[in-house]
């Protein structure tokens, strides 16, 4: 690759790069306000930013409750996509997750998402299940996936 990518815990400072991130990966994204609960009261939450040059690029939430991580939101900048970014995101928010003690970590990908599906399984994860209808603008299914840490 060549760049040097960082890794940090975001703060309520980066809710305005994450939330640009959020408007140009999804068709409904998630509010400012709702990252701002996210990062600051949600005492089970983890945002991690992938920046360069100081400037975040990507961001991955996950919740910590008990053993168990769950990835509630990855996303890379457009620009930034098909440099193997988002598989260093999701490598490092599971260490992340082992750090705090998670024995195993779930997520939820759209049924028509092979790119990601085809990362996560790279990654250890296998498919467990579908949620019906899961994602509000098209109704679409969601495969849930799930890996041993």
């Amino acid at each position: 690759m060549g760049e040097a990518y960082t890794f940090r815990l975001a703060n309520v400072s980066d809710i305005d790069d994450i939330l640009g991130i959020e408007q140009a990966s999804f068709a409904v994204p998630w509010s400012r306000e709702a990252f701002y609960r996210e990062i600051v009261e949600n005492q089970f939450a983890y945002y991690l930013v992938i920046e360069d040059s100081f400037q975040p690029i990507g961001y991955c939430g996950i919740w910590l409750v008990m053993d168990e991580a769950h990835v509630t939101n990855i996303a890379i900048l457009p620009s930034y996509r098909g440099r193997k970014l988002g598989e260093l995101l999701m490598k490092e928010a599971i260490k992340l997750a082992k750090r705090h003690g998670a024995a195993t970590m779930t997520l939820e990908a759209r049924v028509s998402n092979h790119v990601a599906q085809n990362l996560y399984k790279k990654l250890g994860f296998q498919a467990g299940g579908i949620r019906k209808n899961y994602y509000s603008d098209n109704g679409e299914d969601a495969l849930v996936m799930w890996v041993e840490l």
